[in-house]
């Protein structure tokens, strides 16, 4: 292997990067425009559910409850209705998500002991977030009933308002959330979409790199050339290896400082861990560039093959603990599992090579097979 001729690959490929100058923008304009759009744009959080309300009692004690969801800040009050009529249209065209309908009589069938049954209509268009919503209305509900039996117990065997309420919830649960206290979903999602715009922007430059020099006839030169396959593969995929570290930096910039997800890992073995899936995801684009003759077949088969994986079986939208023993197989398969893993470790958890050696193993496993593979499919020769 010849260092000479590999640099001279190198500054070839460059010049043809440098020259080209709206590849060169799309190289980092594309990963940065990804990371804001899918950012700002997923979110797991569900709050500020817009909500009505049809108060029928319209007592002091109905006003009390309905109060526990207006000073709720996962709820967002939009006003009260004359009657059941009104709310179909206002959930049927999404003005709100959710509705409360108190009954006549509610204060007298609680001051008389008698239940007072209260309906709530949610919109189950989104399971996840109805089943969110359905969470926070039992939790606001069984609050107001724990409040009334404290009250009554405390009235009956003259206790202080404290010892009635530990009367009423003698187990008391407390929670403590570890990794994200906060429980910002952005804080999770930021280092996962590190994994899916390195799962696909790599593999697009490179196969569009190899691919273009197809197309324009190029690639003859090293075929009559005494460039080794070894030489050309390492000098056209390091510019853009490089590329895409320097994304690697970017990306992680953005995740912790525009989006706040807190980076509590080691650096050094984040950027090492990344570099060694940009390998990988590079060698994917190499592959690709083998079996497609033109750039929009490139482009065709790359979607394919990256978004796929890193959607479905990455955790990202999904934890592979949720899924079947089919699907968690096939989501060991692909390199994007591997590396969510080391993103939202690093992010959030604090962890390093201790913990997470075995998923950058997998990384550069992944990558070995990946590059000789294209090694052993890359010929010298134009294929018949």
């Amino acid at each position: 292997m010849n260092l000479h001729r590999i640099k001279a690959i190198i500054y070839k490929e460059w010049r043809e990067i440098l020259r080209d100058r709206l590849f060169l923008s799309l190289a980092f304009f594309v990963p940065v425009s990804m990371m804001l759009v899918f950012g700002y744009g997923i979110k797991m959080d569900v709050e500020n559910i817009p909500f009505a309300v049809l108060d029928q009692d319209r007592s002091a004690m109905s006003r009390d409850y309905l109060h526990l969801f207006m000073d709720s800040r996962y709820f967002d009050y939009q006003g009260d209705v004359q009657n059941e009529r009104e709310l179909e249209p206002l959930l049927a065209d999404s003005k709100i998500r959710f509705a409360i309908i108190v009954p006549p009589r509610f204060q007298e069938n609680l001051l008389s002991g008698r239940p007072a049954p209260v309906q709530s209509l949610i919109d189950g268009t989104f399971p996840f977030r109805t089943a969110t919503s359905k969470g926070y209305v039992i939790a606001i509900n069984n609050a107001f009933n724990g409040k009334l039996l404290a009250g009554f117990i405390s009235k009956k065997m003259g206790l202080s308002p404290e010892q009635a309420a530990s009367l009423v919830q003698p187990v008391k649960l407390e929670l403590r959330y570890l990794y994200n206290q906060e429980l910002k979903s952005i804080w999770s999602i930021a280092p996962a979409m590190m994994m899916f715009i390195l799962m696909m922007t790599p593999p697009f430059l490179t196969a569009l790199g190899v691919v273009r020099e197809k197309e324009n006839g190029s690639i003859y030169n090293i075929y009559s050339s005494t460039v080794t396959r070894a030489e050309f593969l390492i000098g056209k995929l390091l510019p853009y290896l490089g590329i895409s570290a320097v994304n690697v930096v970017i990306l992680w910039f953005m995740a912790a400082q525009v989006f706040g997800a807190p980076f509590k890992g080691d650096p050094l073995f984040f950027f090492l861990a990344s570099v060694v899936y940009d390998s990988c995801t590079t060698g994917i684009g190499l592959l690709v560039s083998l079996f497609a003759n033109t750039q929009v077949a490139a482009m065709m088969i790359t979607v394919v093959v990256t978004i796929i994986p890193s959607v479905l079986y990455s955790g990202l939208l999904v934890p592979i603990a949720s899924m079947d023993a089919a699907s968690q197989f096939e989501a060991h398969l692909f390199p994007a599992m591997y590396y969510t893993d080391i993103a939202i470790g690093s992010f959030l958890k604090g962890i390093g090579m201790e913990q997470l050696w075995g998923r950058a193993g997998a990384l550069l496993l992944y990558t070995l097979v990946l590059w000789l593979v294209s090694y052993l499919l890359f010929h010298k020769r134009v294929r018949a």
